[in-house]
């Protein structure tokens, strides 16, 4: 109960309209006092219609909310009044018809209907298909009340046109009041509440007072005085006491939690019952007008409920192949399209796939909270999807791994791999990545997840034993242990190659993974006998087939070991030559990996400025020229340029220099 300032009144206005109600059902009955006393006829009866208007008019003025539906509402029921008022003291009881009165009486129904079409905007919200529902139960309450009430009054009315119209009225704006009620319910799952419950029981009374009393006017049989007289302030009185219960929203109403063929197939069969009976007896005009309106709404409702089901299996299937939390298609969408993207690379259009985890971001959900790592996830979903697009796709696969599918042609994976990273103050999160080209990794679902999450996990674990610096420290040793002087080789080399990475503006990952390979490039020597090594004249074949399998060996034992396999790839490459005449691959140009050319030539370097078994060491002037007679045939002549320039800049011997990290 919406409460006044002074409560008391309201309980007091209350308690006023009950107990006028009971006096004038007494009165009526003829117990107390005779019926048809003026007292009771005009006094009593007219004063209880304008208090119960003025509770409405009370309310409108007193609570903001809702404040014009009520204003409407009362202004209505002040018609009435005022209609009575024009009747009963103006006319005597005896009016002209039809007659001033006439039109208090029928200003009653706009003024309501624009009351509660107010009230029901500001109290229910509901869809399109809820409307419909609410106009299909509106049309066929209508029709059929049209099909009862104005065939009646039709039947039974004579005069002038003027009569007969404002006979007509009548029945039309009660039958019109229940179709509006009908929508009421039906729009509210019929469970209004007791506010509409009140109105409705005011407006059932007031349409079957008025249907009952022009029946009985137009055959001669109405009689002042009665039960039937007591209904028209008794419905004010029911209308007015709705205007002071609790107002509720009803919330809005979902496709699925409503019965989709109750409404349609009662009112459709209700119609089609006027329609029947339309062709067995005359019905009027607006009878047939309202039962076609309803057959023609449920056949919108139909095709309106099919466009909405269609639209809700939509939005499931799009729910179940999207991320909640980032908007990116998940991995059910992902094992889809990879299915799809399989089939296309199998005949010709290879694809890439990338897998992706977050370093860093579990300490930065810990330390600033679940809600700050969604947003971080949000941001960073939205980086990577740029970034693929237009020709690739993202996905999130769960917690902090996202994955990419794009053409398999020369992705900017640098690109890629910085949309995954932010930093701040307190925090630095980054993206390891393992990817599998289809068809040449794999050709089936599994098996391409399985290879590029193997090379992810590979990755993080490099990227952690070089922020370690433990990754090659084992090999390193054995390496020291079996020829000292390797050692101070791989050194050299490893120092010159660093300084040539970074004149190339390779990144800090990428001149780590240098200096790693440069360092370990020897690796394979481990397996090859000292006496080749060591061996002073000139090599055999089978000599030189160990010494050409050195690479390859390399790059299996440093495959052992999952971070040092992308390592190993370039210290296979090592001793390729820039005019495909290398081994053990014969790769050419830019086909050798960049950090596989930078090691040749500083390795050459190296090697011409040493003592070897076989040979004395030349001087670096020496060593220039060979590097520069080879360029473009042995080396890449841009990184022999950029080592030269490094050799220039130095004021001591090649040699010397420290081991990178």
């Amino acid at each position: 109960m919406v409460h006044l300032r002074a409560p008391a009144v309201l309980r007091a206005w209350q308690a006023t309209l009950v107990v006028g109600v009971a006096v004038l059902a007494i009165s009526y009955s003829g117990l107390y006092s005779p019926g048809g006393t003026r007292l009771y006829e005009t006094w009593i009866y007219e004063g209880l219609e304008l208090l119960a208007a003025l509770g409405c008019l009370a309310r409108s003025v007193l609570v903001r909310a809702e404040r014009p539906a009520w204003f409407f509402i009362g202004c209505a029921l002040l018609a009435t009044t005022i209609g009575d008022v024009l009747f009963d003291f103006w006319y005597g009881g005896n009016p002209p018809f039809p007659s001033a009165a006439d039109v208090a009486y029928l200003l009653f129904y706009p003024l309501l209907y624009v009351g509660i079409v107010l009230l029901l905007r500001r109290r229910v919200s509901f869809s399109a298909t809820l409307w419909l529902d609410g106009l299909v139960a509106a049309t066929a309450a209508a029709a059929l009340g049209a099909s009862v009430l104005v065939e009646v009054v039709v039947n039974s009315t004579h005069g002038s046109r003027l009569v007969v119209l404002t006979n007509m009225a009548y029945p039309i704006g009660d039958v019109l009041l229940l179709a509006l009620l009908v929508f009421v319910f039906s729009v509210t799952r019929w469970r209004p509440g007791r506010a509409w419950a009140l109105i409705a029981a005011g407006l059932i009374l007031n349409t079957v007072g008025d249907g009952l009393y022009l029946y009985q006017t137009a055959v001669g049989t109405y009689q002042e005085g009665t039960y039937l007289d007591l209904v028209w302030p008794l419905s004010l009185v029911l209308i007015a006491l709705a205007a002071w219960q609790r107002s509720g929203r009803v919330p809005r109403v979902q496709l699925q939690q409503r019965a989709l063929l109750g409404t349609p197939i009662v009112c459709g069969l209700t119609a089609t019952g006027v329609l029947v009976a339309a062709s067995q007896r005359p019905e009027s005009a607006i009878t047939l007008v309202l039962a076609s309106a309803t057959i023609a709404l449920v056949l919108a409702r139909t095709a309106l409920s099919l466009w909405e089901n269609t639209q809700l299996l939509e939005t499931s299937r799009r729910e179940a192949l999207t991320d909640s939390l980032t908007g990116l298609a998940n991995r059910r969408k992902l094992l889809t399209d990879l299915e799809v993207e399989i089939e296309a690379a199998l005949e010709g259009e290879p694809r890439l796939l990338l897998l992706f985890d977050l370093n860093g971001f579990k300490s930065y959900n810990d330390t600033f909270g679940h809600p700050a790592g969604d947003a971080l996830l949000s941001r960073l979903a939205a980086k990577l999807a740029a970034a693929v697009a237009p020709a690739g796709e993202a996905y999130r696969m769960g917690g902090d791994e996202f994955c990419v599918l794009l053409p398999a042609g020369d992705p900017d994976l640098s690109r890629v791999a910085a949309a995954l990273s932010e930093s701040g103050e307190g925090f630095n999160v980054t993206g390891a990545y393992g990817s599998a080209v289809i068809p040449a990794d794999a050709t089936t679902v599994s098996t391409a997840l399985s290879v590029a999450d193997e090379r992810l996990y590979a990755h993080k674990e490099l990227l952690a034993e070089i922020r370690r610096g433990t990754a090659h420290e084992p090999l390193l040793r054995t390496l020291a242990e079996r020829e000292p002087e390797l050692r101070a080789h791989v050194a050299d080399v490893s120092s010159l190659a660093v300084r040539v990475g970074e004149r190339l503006g390779l990144s800090l990952e990428e001149l780590e993974e240098l200096r790693l390979a440069a360092e370990l490039h020897d690796v394979g020597k481990l397996a090859i006998p000292d006496v080749v090594l060591q061996k002073s004249g000139s090599l055999d074949a089978t000599e030189w087939g160990f010494i050409h399998s050195h690479t390859l060996i390399g790059q299996r034992i440093l495959s052992s070991a999952p971070a040092l396999r992308p390592v190993g790839a370039i210290v296979r490459s090592t001793h390729e030559n820039w005019d495909g005449t290398g081994y053990p691959d014969g790769l050419a140009g830019e086909s050798i990996p960049l950090a596989a050319r930078i090691i040749a030539a500083c390795d050459a370097y190296s090697a011409m400025t040493s003592d070897r078994p076989y040979r004395s060491a030349r001087t670096s002037e020496e060593a220039v020229a060979e590097l520069h007679r080879c360029a473009d045939r042995q080396f890449d002549r841009t990184v022999v340029q950029l080592l030269c320039a490094v050799l220039a800049d130095e004021d001591k011997p090649a040699t010397t220099f420290a081991v990178g990290g």
